[in-house]
């Protein structure tokens, strides 16, 4: 292909000519009388009829009287227009304005030649005589002088006359060599229509010729039939090849696509997972089993002939897996659960069965299924995405596994984040027979995760990872790693030799709640407004006894919102007091009655607020039992994550009556946590305009100062006011927006995961 391309260009190049110039009627008078067009001799005066065999005249498609003239013009002109070396003389050209009045009006459309009127004619014998074509001629090369003075170029006609000369001065530009070869010259194509010619222009087109210093055949050849060729031998080659690969590639698409990995660089042990002890306790039987299965073969045991990790998305479950098989240094086979779905039917079955041959050739050995969900879903559901090659692709698995001897020293590790929607018969004894909960990290296992990857970085010697590790809960393995790569990016964007404590909170904010956002220009009006919101948020979480301790609030646009409130939990919450909760929905409400008390009026900034408030308030009702009136009752099945095909046509289990009850209890808690809210602040009314005035003079503040400006009136180490007092923000049609007002775990059961307290900027 490479020299066949090589032979097109050289074959371009080397052809004479490129593309003709397409060039219009007007442009082709211009040439013409410019002398750029080619022929075999001088050209002559138009009009006095041209020899033959100068141009090629073809007809244009179909039309009798559309022709395409084709020629070759000058690149350079034909004629040395050095007017400084160039003689000059005087000439006249009589004219009549009847006769020639065509020629001459389309002579004046280019070039106005003035009138002038005189008493009488000049003779001939003043000037050379020339003709109308001989001055276009001059026009177009510009060989007429118009700025002599003492040789105006003008006509001259007596009064009422039609007999007129046009008189004035000109170059005699010498003749030089013209150019033969394809160097000098360019090809040229021109359509006319014979019927709008003058009856002299027709005759010009019509005595036109072929003038031909090369055919390009050759060109012709290569360009137009060679590409022809190639596609011809290609579809041979592949055709070719086919016939030849039948007996053995034609079977290769059912072949497994699991990838054998290596252990031998980026080789993963046990040490570089952090934060799921448990998990690993619970895997490293394998790992001894992988080893030496004849310790456990002896008594009689069996491992199980599958594990199943599940847990949220980013907790090291492919992670924990290459540990494994780096633990035990066995060969370690990795393939998706998309990679056996196709949409031909069988396929996924057949790549099955040699998924687990390979196994077998290779054992003692591991295979890591990643996301079996794509293929192991509940069958029999036509919604969710099953149909049935899926089906048929679960059903080699099924069997696969049922009849595999572990025994044969090889591991089936699976991982999924979605253990709701996987068949039944898939998690029986006797194939992924023992799931291993993979979860998100507590505080110490934060801890843990952040020392493995800050040997990665040049750190602060006495930088507290503990911090961190408080103010992440709810982060993965994942979030963590991406946590301490954006810190290391902060810490060289500020030029800085390793990374300290402020670059990590930085960071923090930015994994949880996007990058700040100074570029934005709030009005007075709006951060006005933000202040007071987050203040009114600070001063009932300080106020309130069973809430988490404040960290910091800002008035900083951040990610999708324009303020924060951050808390700080001491420790890691698998379970809330009902105190907690109903202190949680005082402060939720503390932004919105901030505006009413203080503005009279209120903003869509409080959705988030509301939102969150609601959550909670239905599932202390609905979930918890933590309602007086509907008791001890669960009110609703819990099903976890939505499953399309198997919650569709659901019922809620409960009557009207009883749902009248659920959105009244619900009303009842949000209302008093709003009156709470509006009580408290009315009375530390003071406090909330002195915390606003301090937002918006110095943006954020800590809990100390916050604490501060509450119990004292005012702060005694005040920080660093901003270089730039605007506070970056936007003008919306949506409101304030804020941030989550508690960074908490994220579980079904926390009632605050994944909250805000505000709309979106």
């Amino acid at each position: 292909m490479a020299i066949a391309l090589g032979i097109l260009v050289l074959a371009w190049q080397s052809s004479g000519f490129g593309k003709p110039k397409r060039l219009s009627y007007t442009e082709f008078l211009d040439y013409l009388d410019a002398g750029k067009v080619v022929s075999s001799q001088n050209l002559p005066k138009r009009g006095e009829g041209f020899p033959d065999q100068r141009f090629k005249l073809k007809k244009s498609g179909e039309s009798s009287v559309v022709f395409t003239v084709s020629g070759f013009y000058y690149k350079d002109n034909p004629w040395n227009g050095d007017k400084e070396s160039a003689d000059q003389e005087a000439f006249l050209i009589p004219i009549n304005t009847q006769l020639h009045k065509e020629q001459l009006d389309a002579i004046q459309a280019r070039q106005s030649i003035p009138l002038r009127i005189v008493k009488e004619l000049p003779d001939e014998n003043d000037g050379k005589q020339l003709t109308l074509n001989d001055l276009r001629r001059m026009l177009a090369r510009d060989a007429v002088i118009m700025d002599d003075p003492k040789n105006a170029f003008e006509i001259v006609s007596l009064e009422g006359s039609n007999d007129k000369y046009i008189v004035g001065k000109r170059y005699v530009f010498p003749e030089v060599n013209k150019a033969t070869d394809e160097q000098g010259l360019a090809p040229f194509e021109i359509d006319i229509n014979t019927q709008e010619l003058a009856g002299y222009d027709a005759a010009v087109i019509k005595n036109l010729a072929a003038f031909q210093p090369d055919s390009g055949m050759m060109r012709f050849l290569l360009v137009q039939m060679l590409p022809i060729m190639l596609i011809i031998l290609v579809i041979f080659f592949l055709f070719r090849h086919q016939m030849k690969s039948a007996g053995r590639g034609a079977m290769s698409f059912g072949k497994s696509k699991a990838r054998l990995l290596t252990m031998d660089k980026n080789r993963v042990t046990f040490k570089d997972v952090a934060g799921i002890q448990e998990a690993k306790e619970e895997l490293f039987e394998v790992v001894d089993y992988l080893r030496d299965p004849k310790k456990f073969q002896k008594l009689g045991g069996n491992l199980p002939k599958g594990l199943l990790m599940v847990g949220p998305p980013g907790t090291g479950k492919t992670l924990l897996a290459r540990a494994i098989a780096g633990e035990a240094d066995v060969p370690f086979f990795s393939i998706s659960g998309s990679d056996f779905v196709e949409m031909f039917v069988g396929v996924g079955a057949s790549r099955v069965r040699d998924m687990f041959e390979q196994g077998k050739k290779n054992s003692p050995c591991l295979i890591f299924i990643d996301e079996i969900d794509a293929v192991g879903r509940h069958r029999g559901h036509g919604m969710g995405g099953g149909h049935d090659e899926r089906e048929q692709t679960l059903n080699a698995l099924l069997v696969e596994m049922d009849g595999f001897d572990t025994r044969t020293g090889v591991i089936i590790i699976a991982a999924t984040n979605r253990p709701d929607v996987l068949d039944p018969a898939l998690l029986r004894p006797g194939r992924f027979d023992r799931q291993v909960s993979v979860g998100l990290p507590d505080v110490n296992g934060r801890e843990e995760i952040l020392k493995v990857h800050v040997k990665r970085i040049k750190m602060e010697p006495d930088t507290d990872l503990n911090i961190i590790a408080r103010g992440t809960p709810g982060f993965s393995g994942a979030e963590l790693a991406n946590l301490i790569n954006e810190a290391a990016l902060l810490a060289a964007r500020k030029g800085l030799d390793s990374v300290t404590i402020a670059e990590m909170e930085e960071a923090r904010d930015k994994v949880r709640w996007g990058r700040e956002r100074r570029s934005l220009a709030l009005s007075e009006k709006e951060k006005e407004n933000t202040a007071y919101h987050e203040a009114g948020h600070a001063i009932l979480n300080v106020l309130l006894e069973h809430t988490d301790p404040l960290h910091k609030v800002t008035i900083i646009p951040r990610g999708p919102s324009l303020g924060s409130t951050m808390f700080l939990p001491e420790e890691d919450k698998f379970t809330y007091r009902q105190k907690e909760l109903v202190d949680q929905l005082v402060v939720a409400m503390g932004g919105r009655v901030a505006e009413e008390i203080t503005f009279g009026n209120v903003t869509n900034g409080a959705v988030g607020d509301i939102r969150m408030a609601t959550n909670i308030a239905r599932k202390m009702v609905c979930e918890w039992g933590m309602s007086a009136d509907l008791g001890m009752v669960e009110y609703g099945e819990e099903r976890g994550e939505v499953f399309v095909a198997r919650d569709v046509g659901s019922s809620r289990g409960y009557s009207e009556v009883t749902a009248r009850k659920i959105d009244e209890e619900i009303k009842t808690l949000i209302d008093d946590a709003y009156a709470k809210a509006k009580a408290m602040l009315i009375e530390h009314n003071e406090a909330l305009v002195k915390l606003s005035k301090a937002l918006l003079e110095y943006e954020t503040l800590d809990a100390q100062q916050v604490e501060e400006i509450i119990e004292h009136g005012e702060m005694k180490n005040p920080p660093t006011p901003p270089s730039n007092t605007t506070i970056p923000g936007n003008q919306t049609d949506s409101g304030v927006a804020k941030k989550p007002i508690a960074d908490a775990p994220s579980s079904d059961d926390d009632p605050l995961a994944g909250e805000a307290v505000g709309a979106p900027a």
